[in-house]
């Protein structure tokens, strides 16, 4: 096989060229950061886990009209996706609080809030992915009035649908982080979702023990990360409680 010529490697992931035009391939690493990298560790299988996740949502938010980047997996760590122009910001949907909004306006831990909070941050590392607002982001042109227009419309969606996926499952969709990208055709494009929807990217608590089942477990030194992240897929599905070889213990479904 012929050595891929890496496009982009990030925290997580490795972007790759793909084998057509227009694609790409997004490799899931098993690195875990933290801190804006500050803390950073290498935890088997969860690139593995967060791919399938991802591959999950992805196919299901498309199926109820939202457009994705995604096209298909490729195998346990790979994804084949459409490349896409990413708009410079992390949008972060919050229905409880948690985080850095409670240190930011001293509210408590775990308070529902009044209807979903979307906010917005400056994507740029060595600046720490400021908060910013939307003037901000009309001031330096970092999106169009109607590409926000779309982004709103489709991070609501999404936060509607997933809450109502994972409370089906006994899970709490605290907050989540999306990404989107212009997919171009021509001198056109549209706004589509990018990067990944996994326990790396949202907060996910059990809805009786309140129990963390995603990345805090690995910012609060809580350990068993990867335990939790197989909790996440075996209560969606993506798991079954036998392996290969008839002994218990969950595998990923094909």
């Amino acid at each position: 096989m012929s050595k891929r010529r890496k496009i982009y490697e990030g925290k997580a992931k490795v972007l790759y060229e793909g084998p057509e035009p227009g694609t790409l391939v997004q490799y899931f690493k098993d690195d875990t950061t933290a801190f804006n990298a500050e803390k950073h560790e290498v935890m088997e299988g969860k690139g593995v886990l967060n791919n399938r996740i991802s591959e999950y949502i992805f196919l299901r938010l498309e199926n109820i009209g939202i457009p994705t980047h995604f096209i298909r997996t490729l195998n346990m760590r790979e994804q084949l996706i459409r490349e896409v122009e990413i708009v410079p910001l992390e949008v972060v949907v919050r229905n409880v609080a948690a985080g850095s909004l409670v240190k930011r306006l001293g509210l408590t831990n775990g308070e529902a809030l009044p209807r979903p909070l979307v906010e917005f941050y400056y994507k740029d590392d060595e600046l720490g992915d400021p908060l910013i607002s939307e003037d901000h982001i009309s001031v330096f042109n970092w999106a169009t009035p109607a590409e926000m227009d779309e982004i709103m419309a489709h991070a609501l969606r999404i936060n509607d649908y997933l809450s109502g996926l994972f409370y089906g499952v006994g899970i709490r969709l605290v907050d989540f982080k999306l990404e989107f990208g212009r997919l171009w055709d021509g001198e056109n494009h549209r706004i589509v979702l990018a990067d990944e929807i996994s326990p790396d990217s949202c907060r996910l608590w059990d809805t009786k023990s309140l129990e963390k089942l995603d990345k805090d477990r690995f910012r609060e030194d809580l350990g068993g990360m990867v335990d939790a992240y197989q909790e996440v897929a075996r209560r969606l599905g993506i798991f079954t409680g036998k392996s290969h070889d008839g002994k218990s213990g969950p595998v990923l479904v094909s």
